[in-house]
């Protein structure tokens, strides 16, 4: 399990710069400020999440539970939701997708519990 919350990490990592850098440089004169600022909110998160992934493969890796499973696949859900969303909101401005973007931000917030609660059991 860990390994693959490993490579999801670095997936996700890997993506969050290249998003990042076809923001700063393709989408700076294509798309208005707000929706740039959009599409950088979900890069952002994107990026802090990677590094969410990469202390949930750790914490597997030091304490195999399963908690810790669950919390890296909370926050690779969340990220796919949330920044996937704010992505194609920005791109698309299909204002709907808005909606979707609060179940993201829940994956993220469940998947900080799962991770906390995991190292509380764990350090018992």
């Amino acid at each position: 399990m860990d390994r693959l919350l490993y490579i999801g990490a670095a997936a996700a990592g890997f993506l969050g710069v290249a998003f990042g850098a076809f923001g700063a440089h393709a989408l700076r004169s294509r798309l208005e400020p707000d929706m740039l600022a959009v599409f950088e909110t979900g890069v952002r998160y994107q990026m802090y999440h990677a590094f969410a992934v990469f202390a949930a493969a750790w914490a597997f890796a030091r304490w195999p539970r399963r908690v810790f499973g669950v919390a890296g696949a909370l926050f690779l859900a969340g990220i796919v939701v949330f920044s996937g969303s704010l992505y194609l909101l920005a791109l698309t401005g299909q204002r709907w997708l808005g909606a979707v973007t609060p179940l993201g931000g829940l994956a993220f917030l469940t998947g900080w519990l799962m991770l906390a609660f995991g190292a509380w059991r764990s350090a018992r």
